[in-house]
């Protein structure tokens, strides 16, 4: 069974020399292949330009939250954001002055012709005004790769997640790249605090993961305001529940972190008190 791995060199040479019905449809199956990775590969974002990306479905998940899917140029394109990376959206305030910020997809390269956002829209925010004023059949202006972060498989024996709120994006990006790949043995713990219970996004694909990938992903849910009958934890993050549900500090352990500023803050304490070095903490 010939390779078809070619370059283009490769292509009209295999074409020269193999100049019959068989090897010009062999020829032509290799050009197909490799014009058809190299525009997957490429993606569709331009890391200097603002591209935009058609809103094909809004879908409200929580009082003040929505997930946005967008469609790419065709159904086999690709976003091609690298895991660990994000894009700038840009968008009007409530004075349609220009407005752009960072939002990480929920979506990989393995979801073809779509990618998706979650957003949460603060009554404040200024391009949250953009998101809720958004109707589908509207277009949104992205650039990217945008970070300085990307994951690679086995980078770490196992990774401590700490989120906070609608920062599980990035995290969720991140553990769907790890679970979805067989080749990736790296051990996942996501601790993900919210106010309430009704706050939690994307609970019902991170129980899923669980039930699915029991010995390589748990996820514990802390809320502010508990339920009766609630089995997580209730408040704030706290040292202990780091230590109780994240891998202790090791060389080959990673811990990651996103969300409010002072949460950020909070958890680098304890984090420091429970002995993980710098080196073992990645703000995502």
């Amino acid at each position: 069974m010939p390779s078809f791995e070619f370059t283009k060199m490769d292509i009209l040479q295999f074409i020269r020399e193999h100049a019959n019905p068989i090897g010009v449809a062999l020829a032509l199956g290799a050009i197909f292949i490799y014009i058809f990775k190299r525009r997957r590969s490429r993606g569709c974002l331009d890391p200097t330009k603002f591209k935009e990306f058609r809103l094909i479905k809004k879908t409200p998940i929580s009082h003040n939250t929505s997930r946005f899917k967008f469609a790419l140029p065709t159904p086999t394109s690709v976003l091609g954001l690298p895991v660990g990376q994000h894009v700038l959206c840009k968008g009007k305030d409530r004075e349609g002055k220009d407005v752009i910020g960072p939002y990480a997809p929920i979506t990989l390269d393995s979801d073809l012709g779509f990618f998706e956002l979650i957003v949460k829209m603060y009554p404040q925010g200024q391009l949250s005004h953009h998101f809720r004023e958004m109707r589908e059949g509207d277009y949104l202006l992205v650039k990217g790769p945008i970070g300085q972060i990307k994951y690679k498989p086995n980078q770490a024996r196992a990774f401590g997640l700490i989120a906070g709120g609608a920062d599980i994006s990035p995290m969720f990006q991140l553990i769907r790249a790890i679970l979805e790949n067989p080749k990736d043995k790296t051990k996942v713990h996501l601790i993900y605090a919210n106010d309430t219970v009704g706050d939690i996004l994307l609970k019902e694909e991170l129980d899923s993961f669980a039930e699915k990938f029991p010995d390589r992903f748990t996820v514990y849910y802390v809320v502010k305001q508990a339920p009766e009958n609630w089995n997580g934890g209730v408040g704030y993050v706290t040292r202990e529940m780091i230590r109780t549900h994240c891998p202790p500090p090791a060389s080959d352990v990673k811990i990651v972190m996103r969300g409010p500023q002072a949460m950020m803050k909070a958890m680098a304490t304890h984090l420091k008190e429970l002995g993980y070095t710098q080196d073992m903490q990645i703000d995502l």
